[in-house]
């Protein structure tokens, strides 16, 4: 219990200390980066991304709409994932075996990478779960910050929407 007020307080703290003007907006470009797996081997980059439609998802094992948003993104991505759309997920737990206990309760079938510690300052996040939406040339189209049943459907609006732009 202790840990995850710990946790909750740096969430806080962070959140707190990112200053607007370093958060990532939209038609910006997505910040150079290059994370672990969390589960299984190897690294993915931004570069990675380019060419498909991306949602770009944060979270932490301690985030309770996490809980909600996970599987929404999952369903998102089986049902879109063979037209061009992708998720990728960035976990921001200090432990990771947290991250893979939430994993084992909320299982996704797309990657899920580990934090080196930079994403709240480089990405200019200010709050769990946020995702970013990208286009197929990796720039931020929309930000999603929370997550509220329901989401999943503008969501999937504008997933829709740069596929068919991009065919």
């Amino acid at each position: 219990m202790q840990s995850l007020r710990a946790s909750l307080c740096l969430a806080l703290f962070l959140t707190c200390s990112v200053p607007a003007s370093l958060a990532l907006s939209v038609d910006e470009p997505l910040p150079d980066f290059s994370l672990p797996a969390l589960l299984g081997r190897g690294e993915l980059s931004n570069q990675h991304l380019l060419g498909r439609v991306v949602y770009l998802d944060f979270w932490a094992s301690w985030c309770g709409p996490c809980r909600k948003s996970m599987p929404a993104l999952d369903e998102l991505y089986r049902e879109l994932g063979d037209r061009g759309f992708a998720v990728v997920a960035i976990n921001l737990d200090e432990k990771e075996g947290e991250a893979r206990k939430f994993l084992r309760r909320f299982p996704v079938s797309y990657p899920v990478l580990k934090d080196d510690g930079r994403s709240f300052a480089r990405f200019g996040l200010t709050g769990l779960p946020q995702g970013y939406l990208l286009d197929r040339q990796g720039r931020v189209t929309a930000v999603h910050k929370g997550f509220q049943q329901g989401d999943e459907k503008l969501l999937k609006k504008q997933i829709v929407h740069l596929l068919k732009e991009g065919s």
